[in-house]
């Protein structure tokens, strides 16, 4: 694609405002990806799913997440230049997302916060992510940093273990009327309640999930209990992303999340994974990422959730390995 064409097709991307524009849009997308995506490819000729068959994204086939793990997903013959890897435990085999142009992440992100949230200079971001830090390839550590960078406010950053020095400026800083962005892990965000007690008035906290194996796992509405009385807010806020995607979905409380209008999650039927379900019923979680233009677009992610009728959703769990349908297609 000429350099013009991709920033035509950028601009149109982060300026959807309407259900049309965003079906015309992703349809462009699938009709890209099928012809230069050689795994998206395989997969559609696999389900025997051809451009000339779909009409409307639901007709789109989601390819597996899990093809992130043991192929390059790509859509694009650009050169590499980021590569994002998905946490996991010792000897699994993690996620790669292959990006080619960074832009598209950094432009999804800082248009999808300014969606929901309002000018990012207008915050501080105290970031509390040590398990994150601790490796490499993180993407929410590329779009924090980026985050952090772009408030232009030298109290910004991120923290470790030195949870005192974080309550400390948390405090003080709330206390002076600064808007601030909390957001940490839930496993490093419980650590901080426990060993601080706050009164926070100007403050957003944002958990971005994991315990991974540093606490036992709780349910959403616990987590959330916890957090909400310990740093005595209303609500807690949470943001849905993965290494997989270049787009974010936010929750202001509830665990209700939304999407930015270039993201769309919609639900399959867990015996069926190519039937897509109407809104209420409880599904396989799948999303359209159309920021995802060079590698792949249309993803079925191992989430369980519920869309209702306004569009917004939840997540509810995720599949057990036993629980996954349709997994034979793996073997390309």
């Amino acid at each position: 694609m000429c350099y013009f064409c991709f920033q035509k097709m950028k601009n149109e991307l982060f300026n959807i405002q309407s259900e049309d524009q965003f079906t015309k849009i992703a349809l462009n997308v699938f009709n890209h990806q099928f012809k230069n995506n050689k795994v998206y490819r395989s997969f559609c000729d696999l389900i025997y799913v051809h451009p000339s068959d779909v009409n409307k994204i639901e007709e789109i086939p989601f390819l597996p997440i899990q093809f992130f793990k043991t192929r390059k997903v790509l859509s694009s013959t650009q050169e590499i230049e980021e590569e994002f890897t998905s946490s996991g435990t010792t000897g699994s085999i993690t996620s790669k997302h292959l990006v080619t142009d960074i832009t598209l992440y950094e432009e999804s992100y800082l248009r999808g916060f300014h969606h929901f949230y309002g000018d990012i200079k207008d915050y501080v971001v105290l970031a509390l992510l040590p398990n994150y830090l601790e490796r490499k390839g993180s993407s929410l550590v590329y779009m924090v940093n980026d985050l952090i960078q772009k408030t232009q406010n030298s109290e910004s950053g991120f923290y470790l273990n030195n949870l005192d020095e974080l309550a400390q400026k948390l405090i003080k800083l709330d206390k002076s009327g600064q808007k601030i962005l909390l957001i940490g892990v839930s496993f490093a965000l419980l650590d901080l309640v426990e060993k601080h007690q706050f009164n926070l008035k100007n403050t957003i906290v944002m958990e971005t999930g994991g315990m991974k194996g540093r606490r036992k796992e709780l349910i959403r509405n616990e987590l959330h209990t916890i957090l909400s009385k310990g740093f005595a807010v209303n609500e807690i806020h949470s943001e849905y992303g993965m290494t997989e995607l270049l787009s974010q979905g936010y929750s202001k409380g509830n665990g209700v999340f939304e999407t930015p209008p270039w993201m769309k999650i919609l639900t399959r039927d867990t015996e069926d994974a190519l039937t897509i379900l109407d809104k209420g019923k409880t599904g396989g979680i799948n999303v359209i990422d159309l920021a995802n233009y060079n590698s792949c677009s249309f993803i079925a992610t191992q989430d369980l959730g519920k869309i209702h009728k306004n569009n917004t959703f939840e997540i509810i769990g995720r599949f057990d390995n036993s629980d996954i349908r349709g997994c034979n297609l793996m073997v390309l």
